[in-house]
């Protein structure tokens, strides 16, 4: 298992999990001890980063594995908009994306998919569906009386891009991400404000946003 790691990723890739797995951990050791659930939500989340960089399917089911759990600890945070955008929207991506890219081998290498393209028509019919999932969900999140409502609502922007590009099959998704990835850090560090166990979760997206960087 380890010489198939070690012949799969390169040495930068390990590396940079090793670090983001270190940070992640370090920070809850310091700031937590107590949320197991986003320590291994957090790891997870590492850990797919650099399969989806690989273009490699294993990443859209660990995405579930994430979306699911990141869903509850923004359940109990009445971060809602979190919520019903990685429930509602990411996680059944994720498992659309997963039957796309297990359908879209590159040279017929199941580990890595076949990269694509969206044209102009796409483009302006993807960026139109964001504005209507923007102003949709922000109705349904004053209703639920959201947390921090206005970044919650760019995180159902940015989170809509992202899973769609992914979807698509577009290598443009790391930048979609990238800008979720702020957006997510602004949020939390509100959180941490008010319960400084949250911290760990800025450093994670924090990581995510350094990884998806990579990408770009």
């Amino acid at each position: 298992m380890i010489k198939y790691i070690k012949g799969y990723f390169s040495r930068s890739e390990i590396m940079l999990w090793s670090v983001s797995a270190l940070l992640v951990l370090i920070s809850f050791l310091i700031f937590d001890r107590k949320n197991y659930l986003s320590l291994c939500a957090s790891l997870i989340g590492v850990t797919y980063l650099i399969f989806n960089s690989k273009g490699n399917p294993v990443g859209q089911v660990l995405v579930i594995l994430f979306s699911l759990l990141y869903g509850i600890i923004s359940y109990n945070f009445s971060y809602y908009g979190e919520m019903i955008t990685y429930l509602g929207m990411t996680m059944p991506m994720a498992v659309f994306a997963l039957i796309s890219w297990l359908k879209n081998p590159f040279n017929g290498n199941r580990s890595e998919v076949r990269v694509s393209s969206i044209g102009k028509t796409e483009t302006v019919f993807m960026s139109v569906s964001a504005i209507i999932v923007t102003i949709v969900f922000y109705f349904i999140l004053k209703a639920f009386h959201t947390a921090n409502i206005i970044p919650s609502t760019l995180s159902v922007t940015t989170s809509f891009l992202a899973v769609y590009l992914t979807f698509r099959r577009s290598p443009f998704y790391a930048i979609a991400y990238s800008a979720n990835d702020i957006v997510l850090i602004v949020l939390w560090i509100m959180a941490s404000m008010t319960n400084t166990t949250y911290i760990s979760v800025v450093v994670c997206f924090a990581v995510f946003l350094v990884n998806d960087i990579q990408l770009l």
